[in-house]
């Protein structure tokens, strides 16, 4: 199955996530709970932006920057929640969230077992590159308005394009 707009966010889908803590140094990981989607973003207007992974060259460079800087842009459209996620575990996550600066403007969301990308059809086998990447997630943006997903884009090679920060703000 692969999400597509109209559909609901699947029942029980849930992340984790290191909250921001503006005192906390590097080297202090803090501890990871969970984002249950369906109580937390209800009644809410979400970006949910996929990458494959954290660091990883386009994702750390190109994908998640214009995110940040534009961030006041999407909440000028009514955006709640801007949130990335990834199959890396919350204390890369977290890692990745600090050294990008994305303090409390956009969640850093682990999906460990690309649980949720099996659940909309994104996971992807990456084992075959030699570098350890294993199964990941697709590179993509999902619009959630109320949980009911009102823009989907999954990106069709390896650029950002249609999952870009320009791409999904003309689409709000």
């Amino acid at each position: 199955m692969s999400i597509k707009v109209g559909d609901t966010l699947p029942t029980g889908t849930t992340f984790l996530h290191i909250p921001y803590q503006p005192e906390e140094s590097f080297a202090s990981c803090g501890i990871p709970v969970k984002v249950k989607t369906a109580e937390e973003w209800k009644g809410k207007k979400v970006v949910l932006v996929s990458v494959p992974g954290a660091f990883t060259s386009t994702c750390h460079q190109t994908h998640l920057p214009p995110y940040l800087e534009k961030s006041e842009e999407f909440k000028g459209k009514g955006v709640d929640v801007i949130a990335v996620f990834a199959a890396n575990d919350p204390f890369v996550m977290s890692g990745w969230s600090k050294v990008s600066g994305l303090k409390d403007k956009v969640l850093s969301l682990s999906d460990p077992e690309a649980t949720f990308a099996k659940q909309i059809g994104w996971d992807i086998d990456l084992s075959g590159r030699g570098i350890g990447l294993g199964t990941r997630v697709a590179r993509g943006a999902i619009v959630l308005d109320d949980l009911k997903v009102v823009y989907v884009e999954r990106e069709p090679g390896t650029d950002v394009s249609v999952s870009g920060a320009d791409a999904v703000l003309a689409a709000l």
